[in-house]
Order: C-alpha cells, then sequence, then structure tokens
C-alpha cells in the first residue's frame, strides 16, 4: 500500500515518516516548494522530527508539488491548515483547494482522509461534494474519514504512535478501511461512529483546554487586585487527589489549535441559532491577558521611577509554548506589538526563533538582552534558559509563567 500526504506541516510530516518507517511508500505533497526542497535533501524542518530520521526513509518517500502523482496512492491524507479569517470565522480554501486538487486526479477505490481541524460536517458537506466532482460517489466508488490530529509539538511522551487515533467513516466500510490505515502507525484506535463525532471529539478537546485556562487567567486578574498568590492557590488546589485538574495562568494562548478551534464550532453553532457564550466568552479572556501583562509591566517601571517609553525590555521566549520554535498565534507577538507601540526598546532572546522580521527584531544572546535591560520579562520559560540567573542579572523581572517563584526577594514578580 502506499500512502499521500497532502499538507506537510507539523501533521503531515510525521505522518510521511511514519508510514515510511512502518515500510510503507509515501507521496507528499505541498504547494511549498522550499519544504518539498528540505525533504529530497533530508532536511527537517520541524522540531519533533530529526534530519536522521528523515534520512533513514528518505528512499520511500516521493516529494512533489504536483497532486498527479497520488494517483497510485491507495489512500491520501489531507492535513493542511484551517485558520481563521480576520473576523475569526473559518478560512476553508486551503481545504478546498487541496480537495479540488485531490479532486482531479482521485481514483476508484481510494480513501481520503482529513486529519485538518474543522467545525461538525465539514468532511460530509465540504469536502466530499468536491471529491464528488470527480463523478465518483462516496462510499461507493471511493472511501471517505475524518481522523483529527493530535500533535503536541515538542512533545515526547505522547507521540503519533502511542497517542489514541480517533477516526470517524462516512460508512461502516469507510471506517474499516481507516482503521486499517492507521493501525500501521498507532498503537491505538479510537472509532466513533461518524466524521461529525470525529469533528466535534477534536475541538471538545481544545475547547476543554480553553475554557479552563481562562478560567484560572481571570482569577489571576481578580487574584492581582485582591493581592493573592495565584500560584499558591493553584498549587494548593492541584493537592486534592480528585474532582481538579491543574491549569496554570499565562500571557495567552498560542499554537495552531487552541486560540483557533474553539471558534470553528462558534461559527458552526450559530447555524443552529445558537449562541455558544461559554466558549466565546473564555476565548475573549484569553486574548486580553497580553494586554494585563503590558499593564503589569508598566506598574513595574512605574515603581522604579520609569515610563515604558524609552525603557528597553529583555523579553525571553517568544514561540508560544517552551523548546519549540513555533510562534504562530503566540501572545509575546501582541505583547511586542503594545510594547513597541508605547514607544519601548524591545529585544529578545529565543534560540528557537531566529528572527521576528514583522518587528524588526533577531534573536540576541542572553548577555546582549541583559546588557542594559531595564526590565526582564518571562513570556516562554525554555528549558534551556537559566531563569535565576535572569533573575539575578536583571534590575527587575516580570514572570508570566510562575518559574521564578520564592525568588521575589531577589526581584521577580509574578503575573
Amino acid at each position: 500500500m502506499s500512502v499521500g500526504v497532502v499538507g506537510l506541516g507539523y501533521v503531515g510530516l510525521p505522518l510521511v515518516v511514519a508510514f515510511a518507517e512502518a515500510g510503507r511508500n509515501v507521496v507528499a505533497v505541498d504547494i511549498d516548494e522550499r519544504k518539498i526542497e528540505s525533504l529530497r535533501a533530508g532536511t527537517s524542518y520541524i522540531e519533533d522530527i530529526p534530519s536522521e530520521r528523515l534520512t533513514a526513509v528518505q528512499p520511500r518517500i516521493t516529494a512533489s508539488v504536483s497532486y498527479d502523482d497520488l494517483k497510485d496512492c491507495d489512500a491520501i491524507i489531507i492535513c493542511v491548515p484551517t485558520p481563521l479569517t480576520a473576523n475569526r470565522e473559518p478560512d476553508l480554501r486551503p481545504l478546498i483547494s487541496a480537495g479540488s486538487s485531490v479532486s482531479k486526479g482521485l481514483q476508484e477505490g481510494q480513501l481520503v482522509v482529513l486529519e485538518s481541524t474543522s467545525y461538525p460536517g465539514t468532511t460530509r458537506e465540504r469536502l466530499v461534494p468536491i471529491l464528488e466532482q470527480s463523478g465518483m460517489r462516496a462510499g461507493i466508488d471511493f472511501s471517505v474519514a475524518y481522523s483529527p490530529e493530535r500533535v503536541d509539538p515538542g512533545r515526547t511522551d505522547f507521540t503519533l504512535r502511542t497517542t489514541p487515533k480517533v477516526l470517524g467513516g462516512l460508512t461502516q466500510a469507510c471506517g474499516d478501511r481507516a482503521e486499517a490505515l492507521y493501525g500501521e502507525v498507532c498503537d491505538q484506535l479510537a472509532r466513533v461512529s461518524t466524521p461529525e463525532a470525529a469533528e466535534l471529539t477534536k475541538l471538545l478537546e481544545n475547547i476543554f483546554r480553553s475554557v479552563n485556562i481562562a478560567l484560572v487567567n481571570e482569577l489571576a486578574l481578580l487574584t492581582d487586585r485582591m493581592g493573592i498568590d495565584i500560584w499558591e492557590v493553584v498549587d494548593a488546589a492541584a493537592t486534592k487527589p480528585y474532582g481538579f485538574m491543574r491549569f496554570e495562568p499565562g500571557p495567552g494562548m498560542g499554537g495552531h489549535c487552541l486560540p483557533v478551534d474553539p471558534f470553528y464550532l462558534s461559527w458552526r453553532a450559530r447555524e443552529f441559532d445558537m449562541a455558544t457564550e461559554f466558549i466565546e466568552l473564555a476565548g475573549k479572556i484569553n486574548q486580553q491577558m497580553p494586554y494585563h501583562c503590558v499593564r503589569r509591566l508598566e506598574r513595574a517601571l512605574n515603581s522604579a521611577g520609569l515610563a515604558v517609553n524609552g525603557s528597553r525590555v529583555a523579553l525571553f521566549g517568544v514561540s508560544y509554548k517552551p523548546n519549540v520554535g513555533d510562534i504562530r498565534e503566540s501572545p509575546a507577538l501582541k505583547i511586542i506589538t503594545l510594547l513597541q507601540a508605547l514607544g519601548a526598546h524591545v529585544a529578545y532572546h529565543d534560540r528557537f526563533v531566529d528572527a521576528l522580521p514583522d518587528f524588526g527584531l533577531v534573536h540576541q544572546p542572553l548577555d546582549t538582552v541583559l546588557a542594559e535591560a531595564d526590565i526582564a520579562v518571562i513570556v516562554t520559560a525554555h528549558g534551556d534558559v537559566d531563569h535565576a540567573d535572569v533573575v539575578a542579572r536583571s534590575p527587575r523581572t516580570l514572570d508570566l509563567r510562575g518559574v521564578t517563584r520564592g525568588m521575589q526577594a531577589q526581584g521577580a514578580e509574578l503575573l
């Protein structure tokens, strides 16, 4: 069996390598020629896939910008981006484009699986009609299923193989084929009855996190006014062995899922005359956290008789999570925008992110960013940074991630 993968980002490239390691020939398709060139050179651009793993299976991989190369594949997996528009509505243009291109070369008997996150009904109502433009019927002439990606960049304890794979087929036979496909690269499968159930499963997972992060962030706003240490409260609550799951406050949410996925369900719910107020409120709270962080920074500088305008601010960590270089929806970007608008001189240290060209910034060595800094701000706590050293060498530190707890006497302030 040969497998085609459309979209070679954080989701697609691990799938390519996994199926190649399972002994399958893989056709890897992307419209980004730079990614194709990297694959052909055996160079990985994803932290989770070392170049050594890619090189080891390179003979089984055909990297191409042409959808025509998918015609001999038994299965085609689509994992293109599903972002939001400027109005925070689903932007399915990448999916529609990929589906149309697959449809033109679709062969009888092929299995098409969508992994891109979207609202319930996307597979059946949007993808299937596009694929049926081939003149064939879904569930009869070719198979269709939905299986949401569950990638957590930088994580090593739960991988593609060890994370249970949710899937739902358009028909029973479609689901059976999807099970056979993913059974080669996943140890455990979690099959549901329909693509809609699988689509909603992915949204529920991320909405659960979004809502709980918003809850603890709102409590952080309250405890800031009440003079209570939110970190102490979370630590104490987490001692309960049942009925509580630990979530921590922070500068906001980032990545390709949590800031985006809840709005897919909110948009879909409006088509059923329902407002998902709880979900939308959580999004609003999390989007406001960068503003709160900048206000905290202003207070820290004011207490030293300094204005934000003209102050030198050293940011530590600008990616959205520790130990990865992904800056998608990173709250650090909003914080930088706000600080520069206030006239601050911003520099950053993050060895995972070489440059932020939209802000005119590049990664600086730790000594350089600390040399003349008026304040250090820990936005993302990368494991390679000695944060105690940052506190010791900076005149004042604002810690948005709680990694300097216990260092308040040395000049660290917590969110």
